[in-house]
């Protein structure tokens, strides 16, 4: 099987790391439930899992590196063809989310309005962007059941595991076969119609996501994944997730945190590029968007006085880049107005928001923080590289557990202070969790709410875990059941890798029936689900 092509699995055992009858129980309670709304068994089953940023937050729309991990937390997409061009979609949690249909439109394939929030215009989203990269003016028609179980808001990539399970599920039944990086800038694409100008993080880990070790994402000058194991420490490096249960929805709050922050580092790209005298170069002035990353790499194209070894020549770089924006941006550390950058780059105000498309990302501020945000995102990228070194590295003069945890809480404080991403309930959580035996604690995701990570030393996770549960879940959320505490703080460590699974199909008469149990995460992969009747 190509390494390049989303795989197709037989049984839940190709894709999960244990647990099997109760996942494969999921599978057949899925395929029955829609068999009962439609009336015949599904083709596939499409699977997309969410993922947790362990470092690197908010940098990935800059075109700098991150270091996520794909978690067993997915999405599912039961689906079979028809031989209409209506797509009908359902939800198992249909009490919270409404069954929808549309018909294909060869205008515009499917209308999405973004000023509505709603789960349908993600499924819409990936249907359309799935659609336009086949051009195809006469798709099939598609039955299809959602199955979620990423919590939303809570920075696991609830939204972009289903975006690319539908673009998935929509070349399956349109019999295309297409690479993991093509799947992976469509959805990235697509998703940007829900009106969220995000990076490409989430979709990549949760395409190419590896098992047993994280991913180092690079993006520019062209996507490139590296799979990076975590050092051997006695005890064992765990993380804990652990959910703040304030939901922040990436759409409703774009104007005024996620497209915001955007828009500010694009200008801030823009006014460093004229204070380098880039501006000018075609490589500089061609280029939409321009990022932070693009800017480096020009910069240092033609410059031979810097380390060859990539890691030294990234720290290099970068550190030399955080120089430069300090200069720069410092002499106004409360921001600048809109007129101060139009002045600065000697273009109107609507050229700015013309350039950084405001017009299609709509945002708030009467001042942008360039400074703050240009040098988060510099010092994030050059923590996140130097996470990697340490992983990779055999060291035997460091601990790992405690330098990497230095980095994740380097992290924190950035996201809290530089990019205000954060809020009190992660700061706390943060804290509790530092006080409880983690070595770094950080958000993960885009911030707002949503989860924590936490690196934990193994032997010390149990304690950690109730320590966390009796300070902060019994003090704002002490109605929570100890099965519902299970499904909003949990644990993982780096898995071993598991050797190829057999191809088998999938008896449903031997099937058992899913039994509620905790969830646990682990490095998995996007994949297409056959089921055999």
């Amino acid at each position: 099987m190509s390494s390049d092509i989303v795989p197709l699995a037989t049984s839940a055992s190709d894709i999960y790391s244990g647990q099997f009858d109760e996942h494969q129980a999921r599978f057949q309670q899925l395929s029955e439930e829609f068999t009962r709304i439609y009336g015949t068994p599904p083709a596939y089953i499409a699977r997309a899992p969410g993922r947790v940023n362990i470092i690197g937050e908010h940098i990935d729309y800059c075109g700098m590196p991150v270091f996520p991990m794909a978690i067993e937390l997915d999405t599912l997409i039961a689906v079979a063809p028809t031989d209409t061009q209506e797509v009908r979609v359902a939800n198992t949690k249909h009490e919270k989310y409404s069954a929808f249909s549309f018909t294909y439109c060869e205008k515009d394939i499917v209308y999405i309005d973004s000023s509505v929030h709603s789960w349908a215009n993600y499924f819409k989203c990936g249907y359309k962007g799935a659609i336009e990269f086949l051009k195809i003016n006469n798709p099939k028609g598609m039955n299809c059941l959602l199955d979620g179980h990423v919590p939303t808001g809570a920075g696991l990539s609830s939204s972009s595991a289903m975006v690319s399970c539908v673009v998935l599920a929509t070349f399956n039944i349109n019999n295309a076969q297409l690479s993991k990086e093509d799947i992976v800038n469509i959805s990235v694409a697509s998703e940007r119609y829900v009106g969220v100008n995000g990076g490409g993080m989430d979709q990549t880990c949760s395409v190419m996501a590896q098992r047993s070790s994280a991913l180092f994402i690079e993006f520019s000058p062209k996507l490139n994944t590296t799979s990076v194991r975590f050092p051997k420490t006695d005890p064992e490096i765990s993380f804990v997730i652990a959910n703040t249960l304030v939901v922040s929805d990436k759409q409703v709050t774009a104007p005024v945190c996620y497209n915001l922050r955007v828009v500010e580092t694009r200008i801030a790209s823009l006014m460093l590029a004229k204070y380098l005298g880039l501006d000018k170069n075609p490589q500089i002035s061609n280029v939409d968007p321009l990022t932070m990353k693009i800017i480096m790499d020009v910069y240092f194209a033609n410059k031979d006085n810097h380390p060859s070894d990539s890691v030294d020549s990234w720290i290099f770089r970068l550190s030399e880049m955080l120089s430069h924006t300090q200069k720069l941006f410092s002499n106004k550390p409360d921001g600048y107005t809109w007129e101060e950058c139009a002045e600065y780059l000697n273009i109107t105000v609507e050229d700015i928001k013309n350039k950084v498309h405001v017009n299609k990302f709509p945002v708030r501020a009467e001042k942008l923080q360039l400074f703050k945000r240009s040098v988060h995102v510099y010092s994030e990228t050059l923590r996140v590289v130097k996470f990697r070194q340490i992983c990779e590295t055999a060291d035997a003069s460091i601990n790992p557990l405690i330098e990497l945890g230095k980095l994740m809480n380097e992290s924190q404080d950035s996201c809290n202070k530089l990019f205000d991403c954060s809020c009190e309930e992660l700061n706390e959580l943060c804290q509790i969790s530092i006080n409880a035996g983690a070595t770094g604690s950080r958000l993960t995701g885009a911030g707002w709410g949503g989860c924590t990570i936490s690196m934990v030393p193994s032997n010390k996770v149990d304690s950690f875990i109730q320590t966390v549960k009796s300070q902060y879940y019994a003090k704002h959320h002490p109605n929570l059941t100890e099965e519902q505490l299970e499904d909003v703080i949990f644990s993982t460590k780096p898995g071993n890798s598991l050797d190829s699974s057999y191809t088998v199909s999938i008896d449903y008469g031997i099937w058992h029936y899913l039994i509620p149990a905790r969830i646990s995460l682990a490095w998995k992969y996007t994949y297409v689900l056959k089921i055999f009747c």
